[in-house]
């Protein structure tokens, strides 16, 4: 079983919105902070959006303004919302949580075509 598990990727139109999930499957320690990165066909993995236990967030510029990151530190969740998303968006989002060691979800598509 993966550590984490996403939910929440699919189809969607320029435009449009997704809410991507992620929940750890185990008891984690010391969890300072999660988020989510991305992977476009040909390109490498980037950071997407992160926040810390103490809610300090960062996002990558292409970004900003359109997703919007929440965790729940308590459960060892993080969600992204993506709003008015467009083509360049679509790539496999990696759920991350990074403590006493690095954890990763699997991945889940996410597509923006028309």
């Amino acid at each position: 079983q993966e550590p984490l598990m996403e939910s929440g990727g699919g189809l969607v139109q320029p435009g449009g919105s997704l809410r991507l999930s992620c929940v750890a499957s185990g008891r984690f320690f010391s969890i300072n902070a999660m988020g989510w990165y991305r992977q476009a066909p040909g390109k490498e993995r980037e950071l997407v959006a992160r926040i810390t236990n103490i809610g300090r967030t960062k996002y990558a510029d292409s970004v900003k303004g359109r997703f919007t990151i929440s965790g729940d530190y308590d459960r060892t969740a993080v969600s992204l919302q993506m709003n008015n998303l467009k083509p360049e968006d679509t790539a496999v989002y990696y759920c991350c949580a990074f403590g006493d060691r690095d954890y990763w979800g699997k991945g889940t598509l996410v597509t923006v075509s028309s």
